[in-house]
């Protein structure tokens, strides 16, 4: 084991040197799977005798926006390390190649990565023999068409020595991969979208009302970026890719409590209209509104590849067993939030069509709430809280574009959102949060706006853990936090009896007792009643990425810890009665959950640093 942990760093060092595009975690080294190629040094030495077909050669013909393709490999020399990856667009991209001054090297040299990768023996473990394959591979639309081509000589030394026919969807600028979020006020529901269509071409809108009544049209803005509004690489060279068209439609005026139906469409300047399929939604309930609300908390999840191709059960593994089971119980679900480390593209933008296209059955259904992460966010000299890589160079552009939140700016990705009973301050852990900080001022006015009458159950969640973890990193650290994390907050968290905090970032599952100052201030585990007295802090960072092994010393504090994917699902019965479950994400089962009970007046009431000043005075 200990050898094992010497060739992983190494490993991680030798493609930090040679990539850029390495993620360093605070709990353990990883990358990006696209990373591992050395598409800079890649070069053609196409060969006769090897070929590559992809067939059907045209996708989505009754609508599709997902597709399956078989793609057929011939190859006289094979090898163990052959493979076989996907670019989109179809022809390879040499614009952002650096100069090469070796007349042996083949020209032009090819510098786009690709979008995902297979090794040539995965389905037959004849091919070193035979020198054939059938590779299937499952492919979204992402406006534009794509080639398949067979590469020797491994990821480090890659070769290109057979290309196949092009293939493409109907229409690859098509409105795709709606994602709903909460807007500025409780009544408003936004939807965002991707397509290939600027405004000069098509006039973007959302057709929408209650279900099976009158539709009503809303106009869309339109957002993009280009290579130049990234940051750094790999996000600006080999992992750029032309992200298409972000519309943001706001359907306002929502009666509480109702089923809308909505599609997204684009009217072109010939007349003709271009149309997603029609999808639907129910609106929030009035803030304060004693009704039965389902919350899903959860961080760090990614997305992984449903045909096996290059990150699949090594990078994210626990990605798709999340997604679907929130899409099995998406009947009892009202709100997501997923609390940073949303796509880990790291800079291969790609990756962001493939995770949108992933949550899509749950993202085009409920408000999927998202927060700023490292890997969204962090990059040297880019007014980031940490000077670190973790975004691949994105520094916040992709997340900032992709999503909408309701704040006041975007890139500053704090806000404040209702849902009924609950109140939610989502802190942005990549910019400063300390006393005096811009967004220190903004988490106290949310903390202190919400009337606990009304919305008795008040959230906070960020990406960093600003609370308690006993993770092994910052157990070696001797904090059990994320360095400067709980000093300043904790004692908003408990002048404003936060009820709970949460955060991702470390890949696991952990809840704390009711906590202040380091001390436990309730007892029990599954019960909780009348006045509580301090925070419970929970990290659920293990929705989908590698995990992360916990502290050998366990707190007083630590109630419940697992080392497995999972996520939490809160739900308020009413203003008194709140169900708090952690599920695993292998099963859907609950493994840890307690309740809380209380009146008004155990809101109202003293706690610890927390009470209102008073006089005698008559």
């Amino acid at each position: 084991m200990e050898g094992m942990c010497r060739i992983s760093i190494l490993l991680y060092l030798l493609v930090l040197a040679n990539f850029g595009s390495v993620w360093a975690h605070g709990n353990g080294f990883g990358e990006q799977p696209l990373s591992k190629i050395a598409i800079h040094k890649a070069t053609f030495a196409l060969r006769d005798s090897a070929s590559v077909n992809a067939y059907p050669t045209l996708l989505g013909l009754k609508g599709e926006d997902t597709q399956w393709v078989t793609v057929a490999l011939e190859h006289n020399e094979p090898a163990a390390d052959d493979w076989v990856a996907v670019f989109s667009p179809a022809k390879f991209n040499s614009s952002t190649c650096p100069p090469v001054n070796d007349p042996k090297e083949q020209t032009p040299y090819i510098c786009s990565a690709p979008i995902k990768y297979k090794y040539a023996n995965e389905s037959n473990s004849h091919y070193t023999k035979t020198g054939k394959a059938s590779l299937r591979f499952q492919l979204i639309n992402q406006r534009a068409d794509f080639s398949f081509a067979l590469f020797s000589g491994g990821l480090s030394n890659p070769k290109v020595v057979a290309v196949s026919n092009f293939i493409s969807f109907v229409n690859p600028k098509a409105p795709l991969y709606p994602r709903l979020a909460q807007g500025k006020s409780w009544d408003e529901m936004t939807v965002t979208w991707t397509s290939g269509y600027n405004i000069d071409e098509t006039v973007p809108f959302v057709e929408w009302g209650l279900k099976g009544e009158n539709q009503v049209r809303s106009p869309a803005g339109t957002l993009t970026f280009g290579r130049h509004s990234m940051c750094g690489s790999p996000a600006r060279t080999v992992g750029w890719r032309d992200p298409g068209f972000i519309h943001t439609s706001f359907l306002k005026d929502l009666w509480p409590n109702k089923v809308y139906t909505y599609k997204m469409g684009h009217l072109l300047s010939n007349g003709t209209y271009i149309w997603s399929k029609m999808y639907s939604f129910k609106s929030s309930p009035y803030p304060g509104q004693d009704s039965l609300q389902r919350v899903i908390m959860f961080g760090d999840m990614g997305k992984a590849e449903r045909d096996g191709s290059n990150e699949y059960s090594n990078y994210q593994p626990g990605s798709l067993n999340t997604t679907d089971q929130l899409i099995r119980d998406l009947p009892n679900i009202d709100i997501v939030f997923h609390i940073g480390d949303i796509t880990y593209a790291n800079g291969y933008l790609s990756q962001w069509d493939q995770f949108t296209s992933q949550v899509e059955p749950i993202a085009s259904t409920v408000p999927y709430m998202v927060a700023s992460g490292n890997h969204e966010r962090d990059w040297p000299n880019s007014g980031s809280f940490y000077d670190k890589t973790d975004s691949g160079g994105e520094c916040g552009v992709l997340a900032e574009t992709m999503y909408y939140v309701p704040a006041e700016n975007r890139a500053k990705f704090w806000y404040s959102t209702d849902y009924g009973m609950f109140h939610f301050c989502i802190a942005d852990s990549e910019h400063d949060w300390r006393e005096g900080s811009e967004q220190y001022r903004f988490i106290e006015k949310c903390l202190a706006s919400v009337d606990r009458q009304k919305q008795p159950w008040l959230i906070f969640a960020a990406h960093r853990v600003l609370g308690y973890s006993s993770d092994y990193w910052y157990g070696q650290e001797g904090s059990f936090e994320e360095p400067m994390g709980r000093e300043s907050l904790q004692k908003l968290w408990q002048k404003y009896k936060v009820d709970i905090a949460f955060y991702g970032h470390v890949h696991n599952y952990e809840r704390t007792c009711p906590i202040y100052q380091n001390q436990c201030v309730k007892t029990g585990t599954s019960h909780y009643s009348g006045v509580v007295n301090g925070t419970i802090h929970v990290v659920v960072g293990g929705a989908g990425s590698h995990l992360s092994e916990f502290s050998q010393v366990r707190p007083k504090w630590s109630v419940y810890r697992d080392y497995d994917w999972g996520f939490v699902k809160m739900t308020a019965f009413n203003h008194s009665s709140l169900l708090f479950e952690y599920k695993k994400s292998r099963d859907g089962n609950v493994y840890d959950s307690f309740t809380i009970s209380r009146d008004y007046r155990d809101v109202l009431a003293c706690v610890p640093d927390g009470c209102e000043p008073s006089t005698l005075a008559s």
